[in-house]
């Protein structure tokens, strides 16, 4: 199961029910809550379970960023929130006891966060969304979403993002640039899985270490070896060996001044 995640500070006061003890503190507030869409109905608005209280999320509430010409969201943006986490804020409670959601609301709040407070620089946690060839697609809250590039996602050389995420996985990545105008924000994930330096501690002279082979066929001069996705060393070149083998090596030198890591395959 999937869920929206909290972006900035403060925004992780999540409420999973409603009760007349705090209803309208809410709703003055505008506080942000989370809750699990337990199904969509046949005019695609979305409904939730709140403990005392019944919530809806009317279609023209549901989204503020991937629209249709007519203002509404796809059909199948709102089946597609059944049985996960969205985040809303409550504008109202019907005489029925239904609470009036709307998570276009946060994604409103998302969007003027990106454009006015986010920083070059800021870590945030997201979700992936999407995998594509070029880079992954990540979630960080109320439906911004940011684009990691494949080479922002470790130092190693890799084929597929696949190699690194899963779609659902929360990580925590880096805001490498923003377009405040589009409100478009592209990420990084490398720089938090380590320094060079803080990686190649992690290894010592004789050590027998496991690796992972890196780009076998254009450079026979030698093979290069994954010891951590921040951490890649060289080995001799062997015939046989294959793309994302795994081996063991032998760590014959770690050079800290040159950045360079020499091995052998055992």
């Amino acid at each position: 199961m999937t869920e929206e995640t909290f972006m900035p500070e403060g925004w992780n006061n999540v409420v999973s029910t409603l009760d007349k003890s705090n209803i309208q503190e809410v709703i003055n507030n505008q506080t942000i809550l989370q809750g699990i869409v337990t199904n969509c109905d046949e005019n695609y608005n979305l409904h939730l379970d709140l403990g005392n209280y019944k919530g809806i999320i009317p279609r023209n509430e549901v989204e503020a960023i991937h629209l249709q010409p007519d203002g509404l969201p796809k059909t199948n943006l709102c089946v597609g929130k059944v049985h996960k986490f969205v985040q809303f804020k409550v504008k109202d409670v019907e005489e029925n006891g239904t609470a009036i959601l709307s998570r276009k609301n946060v994604q409103n709040d998302a969007l003027n966060w990106v454009k006015n407070s986010l920083q070059v620089g800021d870590k945030v946690t997201g979700i992936v969304k999407r995998v594509e060839s070029y880079g992954v697609f990540i979630e960080i809250g109320g439906g911004v979403v940011g684009l990691a590039h494949i080479e922002d996602l470790s130092v190693a050389r890799i084929k597929t993002p696949f190699e690194r995420v899963k779609i659902g996985q929360k990580l925590e990545v880096v805001v490498k640039s923003i377009d405040r105008t589009e409100g478009k924000v592209i990420l990084s994930y490398k720089e938090l899985l380590g320094t060079w330096e803080e990686n190649a501690k992690k290894f010592e002279v004789g050590q027998i270490a496991k690796g992972i082979v890196r780009e076998t066929e254009k450079n026979k001069n030698g093979i290069f070896i994954e010891l951590t996705p921040n951490l890649v060393g060289m080995a001799e070149y062997k015939e046989g060996l294959e793309y994302g083998e795994n081996v063991e090596v032998y760590i014959k030198r770690i050079d800290y001044d040159r950045r360079k890591v020499k091995l052998l395959l055992i």
